[in-house]
């Protein structure tokens, strides 16, 4: 009788146990879903925040092209946008501008180039543009105003922008073929 009541009490105890484990484990599920940060979807929020980084929407400007008249990067919404940050002097910024150029020609009309001249003089970026002869827009920031704006801190710097205005992403350093690509790809994408 004694051995009954012990494996009864122990079956008890192992029962109430489980309960006891089975409650704290509900208990913690509860505090840690009544407890957890929300997960927020920065998309949602781009169409009001600004920021020159990945996952914000590209601040507007307007800048002088070489023929004097203003460009603004509303102007392209609803279509992608390269934006390249370059100099002159810039050797990795004239060594990229080729590539650039070919590109322009070969995405015209489904992807839009603009290269700001950061820092120069119009004469300075018309006489770059004579030796080079490039067909997408060059525009003159010869105060730093949109380089400051997009922290600008080396060149170049090219920010690869979706048709809803959103940065995808901030590349600094010289662009090749294959990195290009890349990222145009991963633009056109729906």
């Amino acid at each position: 009788m004694n051995t009954m009541l012990e494996e009864t009490s122990q079956t008890n105890d192992r029962f109430r146990w489980a309960a006891l484990m089975l409650l704290a484990t509900l208990l913690g599920l509860a505090w840690i879903s009544y407890s957890r940060e929300p997960v927020v979807d920065w998309r949602q929020w781009a169409g009001l925040a600004e920021g020159p980084i990945a996952g914000y929407r590209a601040p507007d400007f307007v800048l002088p092209t070489l023929e004097g008249r203003e460009l603004t990067l509303s102007d392209f919404q609803g279509e992608p946008v390269i934006l390249n940050f370059w100099a002159s002097w810039c050797v990795p910024c004239r060594a990229e501008m080729p590539l650039l150029e070919r590109t322009a020609i070969q995405y015209r009309g489904r992807v839009t180039i603009l290269g700001v001249n950061n820092g120069e003089s119009r004469q300075v970026v018309q006489e770059f543009n004579r030796q080079l002869n490039l067909t997408f827009p060059l525009l003159i920031d010869n105060n730093y105003l949109v380089g400051d704006q997009y922290y600008v801190t080396a060149l170049p710097t090219t920010f690869f922008i979706d048709r809803n205005g959103l940065i995808r992403e901030v590349f600094t350093g010289i662009l090749n073929e294959a990195i290009l690509q890349n990222r145009l790809e991963s633009l056109l994408q729906p």
